[in-house]
């Protein structure tokens, strides 16, 4: 039986076989060409370091959308001034925690934002980056989360107010902040001032109750705080 001999080649002073001891047969040079050309090579993956943070992924997710800062990033664009750290990863001066559903995005096509995070913050990302499809998707779902809010039933809070006949005056020109009157009872006479009775008015007074951040409501101000002084005098 014939046996099969390597014909060994020269030395190499670059690529694959750069740095080894002898040259390479010309078969195994052949397959190792091949393997560096297949979809599987080492330079298929990128590692970026976002503001501290390391993200590894491929240069396929990337380059999903051709107009992006991280397509134009993996194509070594001489126009982006990119450095790269120690490890050889590339230095983005970004938020890394915002960079995390625009990155999945790309992997997915799919926009997911944890609860904890704005999604203020993640369009900033997404215009950072140039990545259209996503800051329309992003867009659309702050206007949706606006218009739910706006659409939250007007909230009423009410007082009633007990005063004197003499002190009406002085209520409805310190009336503001919001308060109206809604309705003016009059329960009679309690005492008598000299020669003249004093009567004595219930005032129901009514403010919008806005809705607050995390769903608290703001403290009332100075005005308010006396209105409900004088209810509790009743």
């Amino acid at each position: 039986m014939a046996e099969n001999h390597c014909e060994l080649l020269p030395p190499a002073r670059s690529g694959l076989g750069a740095g080894l001891g002898g040259g390479l047969c010309r078969r195994c040079s052949a397959g190792l060409s091949a393997l560096a050309q297949r979809p599987g090579s080492v330079s298929k993956w990128v590692r970026l370091n976002v503001g501290g943070t390391y993200f590894l992924t491929t240069r396929q997710t990337l380059c999903r959308d051709p107009k992006s800062f991280l397509y134009r990033l993996c194509q070594a664009d001489p126009d982006l001034d990119s450095d790269k750290d120690e490890t050889g990863a590339y230095l983005i001066d970004r938020d890394p925690t915002y960079f995390g559903p625009v990155l999945n995005y790309l992997r997915h096509g799919k926009l997911v934002i944890n609860k904890d995070l704005a999604e203020e913050g993640v369009l900033e990302e997404a215009e950072f980056y140039n990545i259209t499809s996503l800051i329309k998707l992003v867009k659309d779902k702050i206007r949706e989360r606006d218009s739910k809010t706006s659409q939250v039933p007007v909230k009423h809070v009410y007082r009633v107010l007990q005063c004197q006949e003499e002190e009406l005056t002085q209520m409805v020109s310190t009336m503001s902040d919001g308060w109206k009157f809604e309705q003016l009872v009059s329960i009679g006479s309690s005492y008598n001032y000299g020669n003249e009775d004093q009567a004595e008015f219930l005032c129901v007074v009514s403010k919008e109750l806005h809705n607050t951040p995390y769903g608290t409501a703001s403290e009332p101000s100075e005005k308010a705080k006396i209105l409900q002084e004088r209810g509790s005098r009743m």
